[in-house]
């Protein structure tokens, strides 16, 4: 079989070949599911030398076993970073990542859209830990330097950002962070490692919730850290005392899921533009949160540090009542109602930004939604979300007569 040694090769090449090794595995085409605790060793001259924990030499099982080290090494391959670790969850990950450069008495800054669980442990954990934090503005751009302090250890960003989608301009940002010492760590879960090298832009960190598109598939909990060479040592003691590894299963399906990523995305995010701009055409619809759309402010950072798109965004619906957006959603047929996203099916769930922004305002009288498009035909999409705006003007309608009764003498 041909070895993935070619730096030239294409993305959709490499998913299909990076981590398979079929002759140390009888001739298996995928890596097994290796599932390992306690690792046997002929002699004490092995057992010592094992004990130096050689990353990507199996060890000890929550050090990695050959499941994994194929999935690790995978992912770095694909995100342009120098090692990965996988991790139980995306939380953990994104944890693991933090504490890798922060210590009590630091100072962290966040950006204001990153997703919820990263805002959780700013405010939680580490805050708990002593380190501080300050939320900052998406669009901020080379201006973070005025929310530097001399403590500040990373900046820590996320574009497109969650819920919201503003796109961050991260080589002005991790300009103004080398130059005070600090890192830059980059939540990459939205572009995956296909559509975004992280570290071409001046992250030293890659995080992401690979519960989502790597997996593809909405059956496993796992998220990834991708590091550059200089910031290997602290993630990989942070992995270390954290013991939050990933199971050898969930490695396998997420192997599984990168297989198919390329065409899974491609797919996605053609599907994610033709409902933007169907939406975006909508009456109903105020502003359609995609900075793949050529009108999205973002539109020209995305195209210039993106080679795609995704398929999850958001929309602002135009001021209307509760009850018109709960009809409009409970009634979809192809649209699952559910958390998370980045698997084969759709979603539509409504969301509230202007309940977690700290630093950047979010007019709350206008309803938002967020979208995932996943595998299905587009025109049946459409054809269910039409019918989900019948339903929610008639809800409008319904509600305009009530207060107009109200008002009679």
């Amino acid at each position: 079989m041909a070895k993935a040694t070619d730096k030239n090769m294409n993305a959709e090449t490499l998913l299909s070949v990076l981590g398979r090794d079929p002759e140390a595995h009888h001739g298996v085409v995928n890596v097994p599911v290796y599932h390992a605790s306690t690792i046997l060793y002929p002699n004490v001259a092995a057992l010592k030398k094992a004990g130096k924990r050689e990353f990507g030499k199996v060890f000890y099982g929550r050090h990695g076993t050959p499941t994994v080290f194929a999935l690790q090494d995978s992912v770095a391959r694909i995100e342009g970073g120098w090692r990965s670790f996988a991790f139980s969850s995306g939380k953990a990950a994104i944890l693991a990542a933090l504490l890798a450069f922060l210590k009590s008495g630091d100072h962290l800054l966040m950006v204001d859209s990153a997703y919820g669980p990263s805002r959780e442990l700013a405010k939680g954990l580490l805050s708990r830990l002593g380190i501080s934090h300050t939320f900052y503005d998406p669009l901020i751009g080379a201006r973070i330097g005025e929310l530097m302090q001399p403590n500040t250890r990373v900046i820590f960003t996320e574009s497109p950002g969650s819920l919201t989608f503003e796109m961050q301009d991260l080589p002005a940002i991790a300009k103004v962070a080398h130059g005070a010492g600090a890192r830059v760590i980059m939540d990459n879960t939205w572009a995956s490692p296909l559509y975004c090298n992280p570290f071409a832009l001046g992250a030293d960190v890659s995080v992401q919730a690979a519960t989502k598109y790597i997996v593809g598939h909405s059956d496993a909990m796992l998220g990834m850290v991708t590091v550059n060479e200089e910031s290997f040592k602290a993630v990989n003691q942070a992995f270390d005392d954290l013991g939050a590894c990933a199971g050898p299963d969930d490695c396998y399906l997420a192997l599984r899921g990168m297989r198919t990523l390329a065409v899974r995305l491609e797919r996605q995010g053609e599907t994610g533009l033709r409902l933007a701009e169907w939406l975006a055409a909508r009456p109903e619809v105020a502003r359609v949160l995609h900075p793949a759309l050529k009108r999205d402010p973002g539109f020209d950072i995305w195209s210039r540090d993106f080679s795609g798109a995704s398929g999850l965004f958001g929309v602002v619906l135009k001021p209307v009542p509760e009850k018109a957006v709960i009809a409009l959603l409970d009634g979809l047929e192809l649209f699952g109602m559910g958390y998370s996203w980045g698997g084969y099916e759709s979603l539509a769930i409504p969301t509230y930004p202007h309940k977690v922004r700290d630093a950047s305002e979010w007019d709350p009288a206008y309803p938002c939604l967020r979208f995932h498009a996943g595998l299905e035909h587009p025109e049946d999409l459409i054809a269910d979300l039409n019918k989900g705006f019948a339903r929610l003007n008639k809800a409008k309608r319904r509600k305009r007569k009530k207060r107009t009764a109200y008002t009679k003498d």
